[in-house]
C-alpha cells in the first residue's frame, strides 16, 4: 500500500427520492494497492457507493476525487477507464455471444488493436483458468465458471481498481475460495487497489481496511483487528464475528490466558504455549 489517494468521497450525499437519503455526508478515503471491505446491511448504501463511484450514479452534494481528480462528465470516461466493477449476479454483465466474445467487448470499446486483443484474451482466460470456456455461451457455464468470465471480462483491460460488488455470494464454498483467492493475488501480486462489498465475514480478515455502513453514514472505519477487536460498538451493529474471532471468544470464556484474535496461527500458538505450560 502507497500513500497516493485513488479514491475520495468528500461529504458526498445520495437520494433516490426526496427526503430519503441512502448515502448521507459519506467521506473517506482509499489508498493505491489497499485492500478495503465495505460492510453493513441490506439498504445500508454499500452498493449505492460502487455506482456513485464507477459514475452510474451521480451525488446530489458533495464530491468524488478518482486518483487526486474531482469527477465530472468531462473526464469520467477517461478516469472510469482505470476502474473495473464486477456485481452479483454476473448475467448482468454479458453482453457477447461466446465468453471470448464478451471478454473482447470491453477491449473493442477501449480501441484496442484486434491482434492483441487476442492476446489478452488468451493471457487473462489462463490466469483464471477459463481458456477451455472460451469457445462456449455464457449461458452454458455454471454460476462459478459465470462468475469468472465477468472477472475476465474486467482484469482483461488492467484497471487500477477493481470493486468486488457482493461478488461471492452466488458462488459454492470452492469457487468463493478460488474467488477470494484471485482478489488477494491482484493486491499482493499485481498490487491493485481492490474494493469488496461483502457479507463474507471470513474474506474482511484478509483486507488492510474495513469500513461499516449503517442507514447511509460510515460508523466505523479501520483495521480489522480495529474493528472486532478494539471497538466496543461492533455489536450493536448485529455484523457476524469471523469464526476465527467466535472460536477464540469462546475459549477465552474457559481460560483467560487466550487472547481474542482474528489470526488462526495466533491462535494455534497460544493452545500449543498452554498445553506446554501444562
Amino acid at each position: 500500500m502507497t500513500n497516493n489517494k485513488v479514491v475520495e468521497f468528500e461529504n458526498v450525499y445520495f437520494e433516490y427520492c426526496e427526503n430519503k437519503p441512502i448515502l448521507k455526508n459519506v467521506s473517506f478515503e482509499i489508498y493505491e494497492n489497499e485492500y478495503v471491505c465495505i460492510l453493513g446491511h441490506n439498504g445500508s448504501g454499500k452498493s449505492t457507493i460502487s455506482k456513485v463511484l464507477v459514475g452510474l450514479l451521480k451525488p446530489r452534494k458533495g464530491q468524488v476525487k478518482l486518483f487526486g481528480t474531482p469527477v465530472s462528465a468531462q473526464n469520467l470516461k477517461d478516469l472510469r477507464n482505470n476502474i473495473g466493477i464486477v456485481f452479483q449476479n454476473p448475467d448482468n454483465q454479458f453482453v457477447g455471444l461466446l465468453v471470448k466474445d464478451d471478454i473482447a467487448f470491453g477491449l473493442e470499446n477501449r480501441k484496442v488493436p484486434p491482434k492483441i486483443i487476442n492476446e489478452i484474451i488468451d493471457i487473462t482466460a489462463k490466469s483464471i483458468g477459463i481458456e477451455h470456456l472460451l469457445d462456449k455461451s455464457p449461458e452454458d457455464l455454471s454460476g462459478g465458471q459465470k462468475q469468472k468470465v465477468a472477472i475476465a471480462s474486467v482484469l482483461a483491460f488492467n484497471p487500477q481498481i477493481t470493486i468486488f460488488d457482493e461478488s461471492t455470494s452466488m458462488l459454492d464454498p470452492k469457487s468463493k475460495r478460488e474467488l477470494k483467492e484471485l482478489m488477494f493475488d491482484l493486491k499482493q501480486k499485481a498490487k491493485k487497489t481492490i474494493i469488496s462489498i461483502t457479507h463474507d465475514m471470513e474474506e474482511v480478515l484478509q483486507a488492510d481496511r474495513v469500513i461499516v455502513l449503517e442507514k447511509g453514514e460510515i460508523v466505523l472505519n479501520g483495521s480489522p483487528d480495529e474493528i472486532f477487536l478494539s471497538n466496543q460498538d461492533i455489536a450493536k451493529y448485529k455484523l457476524d464475528f469471523p469464526f476465527i474471532y467466535q472460536l477464540s471468544h469462546s475459549l477465552n470464556q474457559n481460560n483467560k490466558d487466550i487472547s481474542l484474535t482474528l489470526n488462526k496461527d495466533d491462535l494455534l500458538n497460544q493452545l500449543c504455549n498452554i498445553k506446554k505450560i501444562k
